[in-house]
């Protein structure tokens, strides 16, 4: 066969998480991620306070659980992005973020409050609780994408297809080398 078996490239894959967290477009992510953080402390130390003395009971309740919730998250989601901007700063190399990364849990989105007690808090809140689930939401694939890509290690390209097959045929049926002679 004069074709190789194997196609090699002269490249090792770019690797995605290496060049996000030194993006512009990291920065942007860091600086809308930490805005949320202070958006949300500011409502809850302050007018998410007023807003909860005239809840009903259920409701109260449900505004506790769900703010603590909400601070939960974002503190996660706060931790992971300084994680990765230290990374692209060169203050902590990449094996030493993943060793602090596995302790960043980034929390799924469930909520034992019920629909009723949800839609009883005020406005401002469950807008805040949106836009918190909707950022970790993006910081979660972003995580997937930069450990599944930091993970992968370069493989051997698999064998050319249609030379595997070629060779599986000459073997069934002993030397083909008149096909496509004719």
């Amino acid at each position: 066969m004069s074709e190789p078996d194997v196609i090699t490239l002269s490249q090792d894959p770019v690797r995605f998480g290496r060049n996000f967290v030194r993006s512009e477009a990291f920065r942007a992510l860091f600086q809308e991620g930490m805005e949320l953080v202070e958006e949300t402390a500011a409502y809850l130390d302050g007018q998410g306070r007023e807003d909860s003395r005239g809840l009903p009971r259920g409701a109260v309740v449900a505004y506790a659980s769900e703010s603590m919730r909400l601070t939960t998250r974002l503190m996660q989601v706060a931790s992971w992005l300084l994680l990765q901007r230290a990374v692209a700063e060169g203050e902590m190399s990449p094996g030493q973020a993943q060793a602090e990364r596995n302790r960043v849990r980034l929390p799924s989105g469930d909520t034992t409050t019920s629909v009723d007690d949800f839609e009883a808090l005020p406005a401002r809140l469950r807008e805040l609780i949106g836009f918190a689930a909707r950022f970790q939401a993006r910081i979660i694939h972003l995580e997937q994408l930069i450990t599944d890509g930091e993970a992968a290690k370069p493989r051997a390209c698999d064998a050319n297809p249609v030379a595997v097959q070629h060779s599986l045929l000459a073997r069934a049926f002993g030397g083909l080398d008149r096909v496509g002679a004719d």
